[in-house]
């Protein structure tokens, strides 16, 4: 029934990730960086619509690609964290300015907040505040039903740039808190399921249960 994918996009090769309902050819990214031909490509082979882009924060590798997604789907819906909403519209704390020269500055259609469940594309979305690696950082989880077992579910977390294959997000850019994100972190995600499967913003994916037993800001 439902169908994820992923790719590295970007200038720093960010992890934008695609679930498409194949039943109802509706998809949503979360995160867009990079050239709209590479994020969209499979969606396209599915002959699928994105009908929301989650922002999981504002930096400018997480976003870049918006507009050119927009152009494709000029009705879709772009969802970001409350907190960031200003780090997305300011080319400063988004970074753009002083990594690309280029500033850019990208709105959103809705703003989410720490406990809020988003109904898309057929699917209960939690959002989870996790405040760290910039001011208004959200995490998306999401139990996914089994297409063959209604008894089970895939449990997912995407969660950009907070908690890494055994490592965690930067925090020395504007708004980020280091003790912040680590406190966080501990509470509000390694206390999810240990079969939760983590898609973060970079590098390779892994597992809340791996991440609690073995990484190091947590053992």
């Amino acid at each position: 029934m439902y169908k994820i994918t992923g790719v590295a996009s970007g200038p720093i090769g960010t992890n934008c990730y695609s679930i498409i309902n194949d039943e109802t050819n509706e998809a949503i990214l979360i995160d867009a960086s990079g050239r709209k031909e590479k994020l969209l490509s499979l969606i396209k082979k599915n002959d699928a619509k994105v009908t929301t882009i989650l922002l999981t924060h504002a930096h400018f590798d997480h976003m870049d690609g918006v507009s050119g997604i927009r152009e494709e789907f000029p009705d879709l819906e772009v969802i970001i964290g409350k907190n960031d909403l200003p780090l997305l519209e300011n080319p400063t704390l988004n970074l753009s300015l002083s990594f690309m020269g280029d500033p850019i500055s990208e709105h959103a259609d809705r703003t989410v907040s720490d406990g809020d469940t988003i109904q898309l594309i057929g699917l209960d979305i939690k959002c989870i505040e996790v405040p760290g690696h910039t001011v208004g950082g959200m995490c998306y989880y999401i139990e996914m039903p089994s297409s063959t077992d209604s008894e089970k579910v895939t449990r997912l977390l995407f969660d950009g740039d907070t908690l890494f294959h055994g490592s965690i997000g930067r925090s020395d850019f504007p708004t980020g808190d280091g003790e912040a994100l680590v406190e966080n972190i501990r509470t509000k995600l390694l206390c999810l399921p240990a079969d939760t499967q983590v898609y973060p913003g970079h590098d390779s994916p892994s597992t809340i249960g791996w991440e609690a037993a073995n990484n190091v800001y947590f053992t």
